[in-house]
């Protein structure tokens, strides 16, 4: 422990918090664990956090919080972060359907898991001030087998000062050697490159006006008891009428290669959504027989259940690059009835 870390930025509470916006199964609700411990094992700030999300974690949007304090200051509270001094958005899609940057004030710090530049990303955001750290945290997992949070630890400690990358290397160390001691290297190396890595770009307000915008994001919270919809009103339905799942997947998608598909349906058999397209056809000896023709991506929450199945090979995991889903989709020919 290091009694002498001192937080360089506080709230008017004297404390430094962090909220991290991602899907269940990123990894976010690990990160915040031990980014919190990191600061209270082994920097010797009070700290605390604290995950929230729904009945079902696994591909529904949750958020992870995380609070430091010095340590004469007593950290009481629990509830949800409104204005963070730092957001970590662990997957982009989550911008266009999160109110992901809410708070975020113009001296905020706003770090995602993406292959775009800040000024995209700014663009995108609505941002008129702050810094935005771009970092592909998802292809660093990839090369290294892990998940992505390390690797946006290792962000955060680039933009966070009193974060010490030791310390933080340490925790992951620790948390990961007792259960997953084979994960311990790679991690770290996800970690160390989640720090190296990413396009770093502060952007300042050109006038007071745009400054005083930026701030006023994080005055009140988005829905409260005169703004939220009428009871039962679901305002954003996952159902096939919008046919967006890019929030529920975790970054990958099913390849097909049609050249070395023997047509044995062990995908449609394993595929909790009746994502594959077959149209009948005739085999070599002419007899009438179903083949898989593609992918139906609208429905595809990217499980991999086909990929772990295929005896040859022919679904692969890979990643989803914007637009991808879209132009690889084959649609289903037929009309179904669908849950």
């Amino acid at each position: 422990m290091n009694a002498q870390t001192r937080l360089t930025k506080m709230n008017e509470l004297g404390l430094y918090e962090i909220r991290l916006e991602s899907i269940g199964g990123l990894g976010a609700n690990l990160a915040g664990k031990m980014l919190a411990e990191a600061g209270v094992i082994h920097l010797g700030l009070n700290g605390s956090n604290f995950s929230s999300y729904g009945s079902e974690k696994k591909g529904s949007p949750v958020k992870a919080f995380v609070r430091f304090a010095n340590p004469e200051t007593k950290l009481r509270a629990t509830s949800p972060i409104d204005e963070p001094h730092v957001v970590g958005v662990f997957h982009e899609a989550m911008l266009s359907t999160q109110n992901c940057t809410a708070g975020l004030g113009s001296d905020g710090i706003l770090i995602v898991n993406t292959t775009k530049t800040p000024e995209e990303i700014k663009e995108r955001t609505g941002l008129l001030a702050g810094t935005i750290l771009c970092v592909d945290a998802l292809g660093i997992s990839l090369r290294e087998k892990t998940r992505i949070n390390t690797a946006m630890m290792g962000a955060l400690c680039r933009v966070v000062d009193f974060l010490r990358p030791e310390a933080v290397r340490q925790i992951i160390r620790e948390t990961f050697e007792t259960k997953y001691p084979k994960l311990v290297e790679s991690n770290l190396r996800t970690f160390d490159t989640g720090y190296a890595e990413g396009t770093l770009t502060t952007f300042v307000a050109t006038n007071m006006e745009e400054g005083k915008s930026s701030i006023q994001r994080s005055k009140g919270t988005v829905l409260g008891y005169l703004t939220q919809p009428i009871g039962g009103v679901i305002t954003n339905p996952g159902n096939s009428v919008l046919k967006d799942l890019s929030t529920s997947r975790q970054g990958y998608l099913p390849h097909f290669n049609e050249e070395t598909c023997i047509h044995c349906a062990a995908c449609e058999m394993h595929c909790p959504d009746f994502c594959f397209v077959w149209e009948e056809g005739e085999d070599k000896r002419g007899r009438a027989q179903q083949f898989l023709r593609g992918i139906d991506y609208q429905y595809c929450k990217g499980c991999m259940k086909c990929v772990e199945v295929c005896p040859t090979g022919s679904l692969t995991r890979e990643r989803e690059e914007e637009q991808y889903a879209r132009e690889h989709a084959v649609k289903h020919s037929f009309a179904m009835v669908r849950a």
